[in-house]
């Protein structure tokens, strides 16, 4: 059996070497394949599988420097039929990529903005006069480069092997034990694993309206390994928070916390229960 997964593309990015890795494990632990798919962007790979033109999509969540990704979190509080398959851990390790003949030829680098994020220091040491360009992905530009040599990308070495692009200086991300947390999202339900992941919204912003949710988990031992906010792109003082929790939506603790949880809750999302991976 062929499931299709979407992920952020083009060929070459991080989230394809996620989805290769994932799709290495699901055929030996499953015995399914997965057709993989590119899309422009992460909103579009999620939704690819909301309008069921996919099976699944495998996603960025989380930087270990960067902290959350911020299209992931707003595209799936925005949609409502998604649930965490899986959650995938990968080593990023990137890399300055140019038909340059001297790393000192380079005026623009462009990139992902997390990645630009996270060699911001090397490349105010190395390069202080560049141009920083944000694109969609980190491979998005490399078709550029042969014909603009005074540019530079930064991407994967795999991303230089495959497009056959110089590699000028490796690794240049701040801090070497960078990696990113994925997650593997389908419209199956999800109710086993090691962690189980929601969002709510609160019905006001009083004081004491996020502490009686937070006590919920409290009460009843349940260790919270994530938690953060983001917009609810109403109005401004409102926000949406993401929590991740140490135990599956089977546990009976579990269970009745989320139920008391409904009651101080304006919108209460379930994302699932999943275990996490490590993808080299």
């Amino acid at each position: 059996m062929t499931a299709s997964l979407a992920f952020l593309g083009p060929v070459g990015t991080y989230a394809e070497a996620a989805a290769l890795a994932c799709a290495q494990w699901w055929q030996q632990e499953i015995d399914d394949h997965f057709e993989l798919c590119p899309y422009p962007s992460i909103a579009q790979a999620l939704q690819a599988v909301a309008d069921e033109k996919c099976d699944f999509a495998i996603v960025p969540v989380e930087n270990s420097i960067e902290g959350s990704v911020s299209m992931t979190l707003d595209t799936l509080w925005q949609l409502d039929m998604l649930q965490v398959q899986q959650a995938w851990i990968l080593p990023i390790s990137h890399a300055l990529l140019s038909e340059a003949d001297d790393i000192q030829d380079i005026e623009s680098v462009c990139s992902h903005p997390q990645a630009l994020a996270q060699c911001q220091g090397w490349l105010e040491q190395q390069l202080p006069q560049v141009k920083l360009v944000p694109t969609r992905s980190t491979t998005e530009a490399l078709h550029h480069l042969r014909e603009t040599p005074s540019m530079g990308a930064i991407a994967s070495r795999r991303a230089a092997e495959i497009y056959s692009l110089p590699i000028l200086a490796h690794p240049i991300n701040d801090h070497p034990d960078n990696c990113t947390r994925f997650w593997l999202m389908s419209q199956k339900h999800s109710y086993a694993g090691s962690h189980s992941s929601l969002a709510f919204s609160l019905p006001s912003n009083v004081p004491g309206a996020l502490l009686k949710p937070l006590q919920i988990f409290a009460e009843r031992h349940i260790n919270m390994s994530r938690i953060e906010s983001r917009p609810t792109k109403r109005s401004l003082g409102e926000y949406v928070f993401f929590i991740d929790i140490e135990r599956d939506l089977q546990c009976p603790d579990v269970r009745s916390g989320l139920e008391e949880l409904k009651g101080y809750t304006e919108t209460l999302k379930i994302f699932g229960s999943y275990s996490i991976h490590s993808a080299s």
